[in-house]
């Protein structure tokens, strides 16, 4: 007994066969690749912007690492560019057993440290209190008020900075006034630090703002609204959507901070220390200045500096590595 064939109701409409159910459909060929010769031809005009910049980088930037090479050789002032001989690791044994250097590094892990667990933060904080600003008179003065020193030289910043802080400047009056005595800020090496990092902070809080307003801009309105019916107050808010929403933003500038952690300014702590102050404001870029240029041991220097570049260069690459394995948010 067989069972009935199921009838297709549709009139004039046919039963599909089964080679008609395996027949492959015909595939589209794929858009043919265009080379890099036919890419240059067609946006030229794009492609010549970048001319300079690219010049820019290699005469400043990478040809200059082709000194390195002293780092290993011998180097006299009035020879060979390269060098006079090899010597091979004789200068990185000097440095390594100096104790000189191994204090300004020391000095410069602090700096370092001090700078960016607390230059990183204030930029966030400024820009989620101006997010929340609603007067945008008052929004518009503290954007102009804090962005202004960024634009200011280092100079203009450090003299700025020895003014106020002075034996007779304002601070030292503002204590007087209280009853306490002078405080000598530039001269005691234990304020150095203290001195540096509160003009940093000065110094770029407004323009690390900038970018976390912009990241801000981002965040889809929709996300505050369905927290505010969620029953979420303003910090809350914060915590669960603003935070969140310039992430990636965080994690990219700490990443690109942490491989500058060994570059400590080099303009500003020659303007603010002196012989003084040695002791904590010494870094390995003023010990370089003072090491290469005005005793001429170039090989020295450009050893020590090699050495601050390797672990700046590791130092890179662990935290975007880090970033990645944690938050899964990394520059590369």
């Amino acid at each position: 007994m067989t069972s009935p064939t199921a009838v297709d109701p549709t009139p004039g409409a046919r039963n599909p066969s089964p080679s008609e159910h395996t027949a492959p459909r015909p595939r589209r060929r794929p858009a043919p690749r265009r080379t890099w010769r036919q890419a240059l031809r067609r946006d030229w005009q794009l492609y010549s912007l970048v001319v300079l910049p690219l010049l820019f980088l290699l005469v400043f930037r990478y040809l200059p690492m082709i000194g390195n090479a002293i780092a290993f050789r011998r180097f006299e002032p009035g020879g060979s560019m390269l060098g006079e001989r090899w010597v091979g690791l004789r200068y990185v044994r000097m440095f390594l057993t100096d104790p000189t250097f191994w204090q300004v590094f020391t000095n410069t892990m602090w700096l370092g440290a001090l700078t960016l667990v607390f230059c990183f933060p204030v930029p966030i904080v400024l820009a989620l209190l101006l997010n929340e600003v609603r007067t945008r008179a008052l929004k518009r003065f503290v954007q102009s008020v804090s962005y202004l020193p960024h634009f200011l030289s280092i100079v203009i910043v450090a003299g700025v900075t020895m003014q106020m802080l002075a034996t007779d400047g304002p601070v030292n009056h503002a204590l007087k006034a209280f009853g306490q005595a002078p405080v000598r800020f530039l001269q005691e090496p234990d304020w150095f630090r203290a001195v540096y990092v509160g003009s940093e902070i000065w110094q770029t809080a407004g323009w690390g703002t900038i970018l976390y307003l912009a990241a801000l801009t981002t965040i889809d309105e929709d996300l505050y609204e369905a927290a505010r019916i969620d029953g979420a107050g303003r910090w809350k808010q914060i915590w669960h959507v603003a935070l969140p929403g310039i992430r990636p933003t965080m994690i990219t500038l700490l990443i690109l901070n942490i491989g500058t952690f060994m570059a400590v300014g080099f303009e500003k702590v020659l303007l603010l220390y002196n012989p003084l102050t040695y002791p904590t404001a010494d870094v390995i870029s003023t010990y370089l200045y003072r090491t290469g240029v005005e005793s001429n041991s170039f090989s020295y220097a450009a050893a020590i500096g090699l050495f601050e570049a390797v672990i700046g260069l590791v130092l890179i690459f662990s935290a975007n590595q880090l970033s990645r394995r944690t938050v899964g948010t990394s520059l590369w």
